[in-house]
């Protein structure tokens, strides 16, 4: 099963977050299918971009994104 996930990059004490597509057996960092979009939770606000139509694309193939990735893309617009 393919699922939607926030992968953590940055420094200690500075996360910086990838969207990527990635199978729910592989580790939080590991391997992943494609990279959909970003999210950095540090600034006020916290700032994301998601590529509108990678995302609506796994979607679409049966991605299922987990609660924080789903959050975003309602925010986005992309899911209701």
């Amino acid at each position: 099963m393919l699922k939607m996930r926030l992968r953590r990059m940055g420094q200690k004490k500075a996360p910086y977050y990838r969207i990527v597509v990635a199978d729910s057996r592989s580790p939080r960092d590991g391997r992943f299918v494609e990279e959909i979009g970003t999210y950095d939770p540090s600034t006020d606000p916290s700032t994301f971009s998601i590529n509108e139509e990678l995302a609506k694309k796994w979607l679409a193939n049966g991605a299922q994104p987990t609660e924080q990735v789903g959050k975003l893309l309602k925010v986005a617009g992309i899911v209701k």
